[in-house]
This record gives C-alpha cells, sequence and structure tokens, in this order.
C-alpha cells in the first residue's frame, strides 16, 4: 500500500486516547512510508493524524471543499492540499488517490465514507482493503450491529469480511498488507471497475 485513505473526526472527542491513536497511526504511517489521503481538515483528529504524518517526515494529500476552506479549516503546510466543489467529489477523489481505507473514531461523515467504500467492495468496484481502528472500544456497537445484520440475513458472511477491524494501529496495518478480498461481490460481481461510481 502506497497511501491509505483515513476518516475520521474533526472533533477530538472527550477521550484523550482518540488523539494519541491518531498521533501513532499517523506517525506509523509516515515510518513504513505509507501516504496519507484524508479530508484536508486543520482541527479534531484530522489535524492530529496530519501532523503527526508530517512530523515524522511523510507525505500528506488533503481534500477539502471550497465551502470548508472558506471557513479557514484546511489544513495548509502539508504536502498537498486539494480543493474541491462538492463533498461527493471530495470522497471520490480520496478514493481515487488510496489504496486502502481506515476509519478512526469519527462522527456521521466518518461513517458515511467508511460505509461508501465498503458498499463499493461488495458490488467489486474495488479490491482494497478497508480497516477500523476501534480506539477503546468506540466501534464495538458498531462491530455488534454488523454481526447483527450478517445473522439476519441482510449482509453475507463474505462481505462483512471485507471490514478489518483491530484495536492495534500495526496489527490493523498487518493485516490489510495481506488481505485477499472474496472472490466475488455481490450479485456475482467481479472483477473491479472503479468507473461504475
Amino acid at each position: 500500500m502506497k497511501s491509505i485513505a483515513i476518516y475520521c473526526g474533526s472533533s477530538s472527542g472527550h477521550d484523550p486516547a482518540f488523539v494519541q491513536a491518531a498521533k501513532n497511526i499517523g506517525a506509523l504511517l509516515a515510518e513504513q512510508g505509507i501516504d496519507l489521503v484524508y479530508g484536508g481538515g486543520s482541527v479534531g483528529l484530522m489535524g492530529a493524524v496530519a501532523d503527526a504524518v508530517l512530523g515524522a517526515g511523510g507525505k500528506v494529500t488533503g481534500v477539502i471543499p471550497s465551502f470548508l476552506v472558506s471557513k479557514e479549516l484546511g489544513r495548509h503546510g502539508i504536502s498537498e492540499l486539494v480543493e474541491v466543489e462538492t463533498m461527493h467529489e471530495r470522497k471520490r477523489k480520496m478514493f481515487d488517490l488510496s489504496d486502502g481505507f481506515i476509519a478512526l473514531p469519527g462522527g456521521f461523515g466518518t461513517m458515511e465514507e467508511l460505509f461508501e467504500v465498503l458498499a463499493w467492495s461488495q458490488l467489486a468496484i474495488h479490491r482494497m482493503p478497508c480497516g477500523l481502528l476501534n480506539v477503546r472500544g468506540y466501534y464495538d456497537g458498531l462491530l455488534a450491529q454488523l454481526r447483527h445484520m450478517v445473522s439476519e440475513g441482510l449482509v453475507r458472511g463474505e462481505d462483512r469480511s471485507r471490514l478489518i477491524s483491530s484495536e492495534n494501529a500495526p496489527e490493523l496495518l498487518e493485516a490489510m498488507r495481506f488481505w485477499k478480498p472474496p472472490v466475488t461481490g455481490k450479485y456475482g460481481l467481479g472483477e473491479a471497475q472503479t468507473d461504475k461510481i
């Protein structure tokens, strides 16, 4: 993996462990020579992960819509800040620049971004790993919900396996590096074709 998109909160949350986890994974990406692609923000967990990558000598590409730049939320001084017009363009650009995806603790936007790339994986639009860093059990409820969705027959077990989760960043990156997607997606769809999004 040459670059990973990280989805995470523009807030820091109440638990200092969230910021520390963002800093740790940022430093780890730089140490392993993996470029960061993220939402371009200067605040919250987004700012913390970008600062950590830069502080460790890594490359950071931020992708941010113009309306957020005008609010002075864009992080200046990163390797590259790509300005787009819409949130949809932001997600597509981040997707195009990345070889994998990781969600850290976050809110509605983080959930949307994670589940979109998971759905695209399920439809065989891409064959890249999707990870979840479950800091201090933040995503325990979500993981329980995913098990429930499988047990109720609304998500296939092999599609559930498309989301790799760990509480440990080095273990998560290692698992993502060696992850192999299911042979076919939903409806028997096969090879990835990114022009379908």
